[in-house]
């Protein structure tokens, strides 16, 4: 197992070694395995950024981000123009259904409306996320199937086992009624994201909630 000052050294290598983020501007804290992020850094994209390249280190059991964005320079642009540049983003989307609606305020993007699936509902977050100026997005879309929860549990079971990406048998699944609750432990933050795409892909998923442990290393 990782000493807290071989976790930090591995995490700062990996975010020098990113070429999205600027690490120069990032600070690393480490205690027990979690990972405290601080800093300033000019797009949310590079916070974004920052924390994925935290996830990928082995040994990270948790990631508390505290990083700021504060657009400058060419990222900068007020609430009018992230709103024009956020409508347009959505509008050209071909995932994202016509009603989803957003505001803008001091440069966060705070999405609403509904949709039938989750990979709907990410669309519209990865469409705005990386717009000049955006400080954050709060993704307040519902989920409203348009199927019901039938035999979600065995569904989800069976996509974890197909999947060779996932150690199926590390990772129970329950169910109320469109409600579903992963929990376990599997190998690195990968697995654990990958548990939840196959669980949001059953027909009649509302929500998931992933308590999946990441063992450390």
């Amino acid at each position: 197992m990782k000493t807290d000052a071989q976790l930090q050294r591995d995490v700062q290598d990996e975010l020098k070694w990113e070429p999205s983020v600027t690490a120069s501007e990032i600070g690393v804290a480490v205690n027990g395995g979690t990972v405290t992020l601080s800093g300033t850094v000019p797009t949310f994209a590079e916070k974004e950024a920052a924390e994925r390249a935290v996830r990928r280190v082995a040994g990270v059991k948790a990631v508390a981000e505290e990083i700021q964005v504060r657009p400058s320079g060419m990222h900068r642009r007020n609430d009018t123009e992230i709103a024009e540049s956020v409508a347009r983003a959505i509008q050209s989307n071909v995932w994202v259904p016509t009603d989803v609606q957003a505001t803008v305020e001091n440069g966060w993007v705070t999405l609403r409306g509904e949709v039938h699936w989750e990979f709907q509902r990410k669309a519209a977050f990865n469409a705005v996320r990386y717009l000049a100026g955006v400080k954050g997005v709060t993704n307040w879309i519902g989920i409203k199937p348009v199927v019901p929860p039938e035999a979600v549990k065995d569904a989800i079971e069976r996509a974890l086992k197909r999947n060779a990406e996932i150690d199926a048998e590390n990772i129970n699944v329950s169910t109320d009624g469109g409600d579903v609750i992963l929990r376990g432990h599997v190998r690195s933050w990968t697995e654990k994201d990958e548990a939840s795409r196959a669980a949001w892909n059953a027909p009649g998923v509302t929500a998931v909630q992933n308590e999946i442990s990441v063992a450390s290393c």
